[in-house]
């Protein structure tokens, strides 16, 4: 039987959308399972974790804010990884040095 990369019920990790963790050093509930401190915002794209974010918060986002995606796993990973997993997951064609939502759709 061939592996379609496509079926979710295989475990693979997957890129499910854009994602920017705000580490205000605070602890809050249901937060990304590798997140430790602050909160994470997430979105269509990442333009949209910032407006939602400016909206709730009245603040802007910050170029120490990590832009990355959340997985299939719970986990919210930088850009970087995130091409990694996108393209093992069979999300993106080709392998990239970083991930942008556009890719994904």
């Amino acid at each position: 039987m061939i592996e379609n990369k496509n079926d979710m019920s295989n475990n693979i990790e997957r890129i499910l959308c854009s994602a920017i963790h705000y580490n205000d050093e605070l602890y809050y509930g249901g937060r990304p399972e590798n997140i430790k401190s602050g909160y994470v915002v997430c979105g269509l794209r990442h333009s949209n974790c910032i407006i939602l974010h400016s909206i709730l918060t009245r603040k802007t986002t910050k170029s120490d804010d990590i832009q990355g995606f959340l997985t299939s796993n719970n986990r919210f990973v930088d850009r970087r990884e995130a091409a990694d997993i996108a393209y093992k997951a069979g999300q993106i064609k080709d392998i990239a040095d970083c991930l942008i939502s556009e890719d994904l759709y």
